[in-house]
């Protein structure tokens, strides 16, 4: 007879290095084993918990689980990660449920569709592991959870778990980080692990495992659905229709173990029973962690209040949806610092532990958690959530509009298109509309998306407030806006009244619009992340264009600033043929000239035109530079616009031949001490040559300091405190923090000539435009923009640069979100996006990334201006 997971481990680890696990853990899996289920070491050579399984071993694992239990066992790929990587869920149930398996997913989906079922369904219990590459005892746990629940014979607990529920695992969320951990950690194991947190095995290099193949955090990106993984995943879980989600993550490795219930704040789109329905599977997860002597804590540290992630993505679709954090012993062993170790093993039983017990909470109250969630998506349908529509205008940013609405469509959201001219709620939408009615099953992911603003418990602020009175930390865990409407750049309006129309599919193209049947050129509006796709694109097919800086009429049409023209001159009819084919495939619009002759505004041969080049584009990667930063913004560059990306590592940037790039793009990060003096100045001889150097966040602090800044605004101290004053380890001192109330002493500020502000956790803020410069065009109404962290720069004096976008009056800047109060004043009339000449060159400045997480498409024009046009402007 063979042995129970944990008492196999114990034998092993009895005479190694590890420490032998909990006699309890025994006790929960029974030792009665199946020996027709092949073990974890019958496959891939190596034990559970002594070795970190790589995702093909772990791939080769579940396909001989199912090979050997078909009955009980279906995997299922659904997905496939950038680098080429498969992306599986595993199905485990009885035998009798896996024969009606179909009709039991069809009863879901009319449950989750606010209707009644016909009693076929079963709850399904959704176990996600490994959303961080390097969160690594998890996707082993996921593999022991499934060889138990297949070859147990004498635990009850999990007969019952098959027999009276669904289990689907999702052992690994993020196949391509884990690959990246995995070879950099094997890669400096010796003949021994080592605990000391300073060695290699501990120290990843750049950018570490976390992050997938784009360097996104995965567990961001659930309603963005940028990823790959995570579009795969939605609609992996739409399928199935959860009752309970867990996510199960890995922390620091001196803290212990975390499950629900959830810190404050809670967003308030989840309802009362949802809270009370945590507690039921804490208090199971409690009971199993008491009996094994492991310490854990509930309620503090991860809320529920930002609906990226996937405990909260989930809450709001009507499952229970949990973060689990396991202490990370980032290797095989971790030595923390109270002198304890950490062993791989023990992370792996405590998340096998968890992820069983929440699975029995649900099968041991499946009818209470069917019964509620199918009360929950059925109370939506008849609008106890609300009702009307939210109405989303098709004639601003259309491009951006249409993606948005398939985004929601691909949530299992009903999304109607209207064509126009049509009038609903009063208000006159000339290009048509979509619409989102409310009564529906998803209503409170609707409402936490498209409310402008989701406020923050009137208690929890209160506590904040005091907090920051007495000099603590604020409690905030993540953003305090993210209303997809703002940050794409679109209008949106609640109806109401019901607004109908024809309904649109998550994967339906977005269709052209081509105007004009004129034969002298195409002229492309700048008007959204369409357009500038359709350019780049072009441009890098070989054809030639025109953009100008200023707007002109033609037709009596109105043509915006940065409107690019492609003549059939200068293009030819086979190149212009393959525009309008273009334009047909990005979904763009385009309108026919029949010449150059305009009623008002500069003609194609003023000097307000410009030839508009391919750029040639390079960006900082590696040490000093932040992963998510360049990552976010060489995804936006590379699959948004469609614009090729050169990697170049900061550490070679002090001797590369720069030459050969037009654009240098230096994301968020601490670059001047890997870049040291030469890199410094290899940097500013680029910008004086004639390149475009692009930096972003904290970076831009590198070029606004030292005896020549590129930029020479001044990051600013917190208000009150004397910025002569500087902290140990202060780089640059910081200018004095002044309030700017008004647009007459904005225009003294850039006239005349240390502590740092409160860290603001993220809030969508209003800029304002300097409509006289190109690298604004397309936001002559300005931008919505995320803002975070502690940077506030001073702004730019008028005889040394400009200021491109400055956030707006202290009275109107918060579009979403919660803001400090003294932040909020001090940010008022000061820069978001600079630019000023050096030599031939420009340097311009994001004070805060346009690119973060790739959900702020509606900023995609404003990169674009500094990235694709501007070289053209510097020649």
């Amino acid at each position: 007879m063979q042995r129970s997971f944990f008492g196999r481990i114990a034998a092993i680890l009895a005479t190694a290095w590890l420490i032998v696990q909990p006699a309890q853990a025994q006790s929960f899996l029974g030792n009665d084993l199946d020996p027709a289920i092949p073990t974890l070491t019958d496959t891939v050579g190596h034990e559970p918990g002594v070795q970190v399984t790589s995702p093909e071993e772990a791939v080769a694992y579940l396909r001989a689980l199912e090979k050997a239990a078909p009955d009980r066992m279906r995997m299922v790929q659904y997905a496939t990660s950038w680098e080429g990587r498969p992306l599986f869920y595993v199905i485990l149930t009885a035998p009798e449920n896996m024969a009606r398996l179909d009709a039991v997913q069809a009863d879901l989906a009319t449950i989750a569709a606010g209707r009644t079922g016909n009693g076929a369904a079963l709850p399904v219990t959704w176990l996600a592991y490994g959303v961080h590459g390097d969160e690594i005892s998890s996707t082993d746990a996921s593999l022991m959870t499934a060889y138990h629940l297949l070859a147990s014979k004498d635990d009850a607990r999990a007969q019952k778990i098959l027999r009276e529920s669904i289990v689907v695992l999702d052992p690994m969320q993020n196949p391509d980080g884990r690959a990246r951990f995995v070879n950099s950690f094997r890669a400096a194991l010796g003949i021994e692990p080592v605990a000391d947190r300073q060695s290699a095995e501990h120290d990843q290099p750049w950018p570490g495992g976390r992050f997938n193949h784009y360097l996104f955090d995965l567990n961001r990106d659930w309603f963005t659905l940028s990823q790959p993984e995570t579009r795969g995943k939605v609609a992996a879980i739409q399928a199935w229709n959860p009752v309970v989600v867990v996510d199960v993550h890995e922390m620091g490795g001196d803290d212990t173990y975390f499950f629900s219930p959830a810190a404050q704040p809670v967003n308030p789109n989840i309802t009362a029973a949802q809270q009370r329905a945590y507690e039921v599977i804490g208090r199971n997860n409690a009971l199993w962690f008491d009996r094994m002597g492991e310490p854990y804590f509930t309620r503090e540290v991860y809320d529920l209040f930002y609906p990226g992630y996937g405990d909260t993505w989930n809450a709001h679709q009507g499952a229970i949806g949990s973060t689990y954090e396991q202490g990370s012993a980032r290797g095989l062993v971790f030595e923390r610092r109270d002198g304890s170790m950490l062993t791989y093993a023990d992370g792996v039983r405590n998340h096998f532990v968890a992820s069983l017990s929440t699975a029995e909470a649900v099968a041991q109250n499946a009818k209470s958690f069917l019964d509620e969630f199918a009360a929950y998506r059925a109370a939506n349908a008849n609008g106890a959530a609300g009702r009307g529509s939210y109405v989303i205008d098709l004639s601003q940013r259309r491009w951006n509009a249409e993606a948005l609405g398939r985004r929601l469509a691909a949530q299992g959201i009903a999304v109607l298109r209207r064509e126009g001219p049509v009038t609903v709620c009063g208000k006159s939408y000339l290009n048509g509309y979509l619409a989102v009615p409310q009564a529906q099953p998803a209503a409170r992911l609707i409402r936490s998306l498209l409310d402008t603003d989701t406020p923050l418990p009137r208690d929890f602020v209160t506590r904040q407030e005091k907090r920051r009175a007495s000099d603590l930390p604020h409690e905030l865990y993540d953003v305090t806006a993210w209303s997809v409407g703002l940050m794409s750049g679109v209008d949106v309006a609640l109806c109401n009244a019901a607004a109908s129309g024809t309904p649109l599919a998550a994967d339906a193209a977005i269709a052209p619009v081509a105007e004009g049947a004129g034969t002298f050129a195409v002229a492309v509006p700048w008007t959204d992340s369409g357009q500038a796709r359709l350019v780049t694109l072009a441009l890098r097919a070989g054809l030639e264009a025109r953009v100008t800086d200023k707007e002109f009429t033609k037709g009596g049409r109105r043509f915006p600033r940065g409107t690019v023209v492609f003549t059939r001159a200068a293009n030819g009819d086979e190149a212009m043929a393959y525009l309008a084919a273009l334009a047909q495939e990005v979904g763009a619009n385009t309108v026919a000239l029949d010449s150059s002759w305009v009623e008002d505004g500069p003609n194609l041969g003023s000097e307000s035109f410009v030839r508009l080049a391919m750029p040639r584009v390079a960006m900082a990667w590696d040490d000093g530079i932040s992963p998510l930063s360049a990552g976010s913004m060489r995804y936006v560059l590379e699959q948004r616009l469609g614009l090729p990306v050169a990697p170049i590592r900061t550490a070679r940037l002090a001797g590369a031949d720069l030459s050969n790039y037009d654009v240098l793009v230096v994301p968020e990060g601490s670059p001047t001490g890997v870049l040291g003096e030469r890199g410094m100045k290899n940097l500013h001889d680029f910008v004086a040559r004639g390149g475009v150097l692009v930096a972003v966040g904290d970076s831009l602090e590198a070029f606004t300091s030292g005896d020549a800044p590129l930029i020479t605004a001044k990051r600013e101290a917190a208000l009150g405190r004397d910025p002569s004053k500087k902290d140990e380890g202060d780089k640059s001192p910081l200018a004095e923090a002044k309030e700017i109330t008004s647009e007459a002493e904005y225009r003294t500020a850039i006239q005349d000539e240390q502590a740092l502000p409160d860290t603001l956790p993220g809030a969508l803020l209003r800029t304002e435009a300097d409509r006289e410069n190109f690298l604004s065009a397309g936001y002559d109404a300005g931008a919505v923009v995320l803002a975070s962290g502690s940077q506030i720069y001073t702004p730019l004096d008028r005889a040394d640069g400009i200021n491109v976008l400055r956030f707006a009056p202290a009275g109107s800047l918060i579009a979403s979100g919660y803001v400090w109060d003294e932040n909020r004043r001090q940010l008022a009339f000061k820069p978001f996006m600079m630019a000023q000449p050096t030599g031939s060159g420009l340097t311009v400045g994001f004070v805060h990334d346009p690119s973060t997480r790739a959900f702020l498409d509606g900023l995609d024009l404003l990169i674009a201006n500094a990235v694709l046009v501007a070289p053209s402007r510097v020649r």
